[in-house]
């Protein structure tokens, strides 16, 4: 169940997500040219035209996205002592690490930085960092894989890491890490990603009844970038990951993977 899951999700996202819905609908436009059909294919070109105009202009995917950065406090107060620190993938990119033979961070590097930070705060913290690859092909690289000589380039002791490098979404990553290190009643264990992915994450480690302290990193909006203003590619690129994020609450809420459709902290 869990594998059509996630290939029913992936096909579903590689429909829906912005730049290849438009790419299809001019797609559609060529063909309706072709077969004469003017009007519509008229009609077609304009409304893309201004779905275009929209989208360059007006910030949807930061007014989108920033509720759910919003959704968890950044730089929460921390207890004295936590028993581990989890983060998930998402910040080293293994093709490119395989290709360079180095680890090579994605936009999405603070995940890392902040899980260094906080094992260095934690000394005797245990280290669970999780992420296979979540590609239909070429999965055979895996982010986890590459994490430890990182993590040593920032004078952290890498043998305090578990890593989980089979889960190929946000709920695997949680599964797996579960079961990897059988978290105990009463303990405190902190859960490091991005803050607008942090919802359905925390959302996920809540329904399997493991609570956890969220540190979201990586915001991406602010005050400044809610504004209207001519930038095409950066709000088409905010739109992609408002509506991932939205989209993917909505199916692991209707799939019963989380405990809300917007969830917020544990309540256990």
């Amino acid at each position: 169940m869990d594998t059509l899951f996630y290939l029913l999700s992936k096909l579903a996202w590689s429909l829906a997500q912005p730049d290849a819905l438009l790419l299809y609908l001019l797609m559609l436009c060529c063909f309706l040219l072709y077969r004469n059909a003017i009007k519509l294919a008229r009609r077609l070109l304009t409304f893309v035209l201004v779905l275009l105009i929209i989208v360059a202009y007006l910030p949807l995917g930061s007014w989108l996205y920033a509720p759910l950065e919003h959704r968890f406090a950044a730089n929460p107060p921390l207890p004295a002592a936590v028993d581990g620190i989890i983060v998930l993938g998402g910040a080293l990119d293994p093709v490119l690490s395989a290709y360079w033979q180095q680890p090579e961070l994605s936009d999405s590097a603070e995940r890392q930085i902040s899980f260094a930070t906080l094992a260095h705060q934690y000394p005797a913290a245990k280290l669970v960092m999780t992420g296979g690859n979540g590609s239909l092909i070429d999965n055979e690289l895996r982010e986890a894989d590459y994490v430890a000589q990182f993590l040593q380039q920032l004078q952290v002791d890498s043998s305090r890491l578990l890593v989980e490098r089979e889960s190929r979404n946000t709920y695997e990553n949680a599964v797996n890490s579960k079961l990897l290190v059988n978290p105990q009643p009463g303990e405190v264990w902190i859960l490091v990603t991005s803050a607008g992915h942090m919802p359905r994450a925390n959302g996920v480690f809540c329904k399997l009844n493991w609570q956890v302290l969220p540190w979201p990193v990586d915001h991406t909006t602010s005050p400044a970038g809610l504004t209207p203003g001519f930038n095409l590619s950066g709000n088409l690129q905010q739109l992609s990951f408002a509506l991932h994020e939205w989209l993917g609450l909505m199916a692991y809420y209707a799939s019963g993977k989380t405990t809300a459709l917007l969830p917020s902290q544990c309540a256990l």
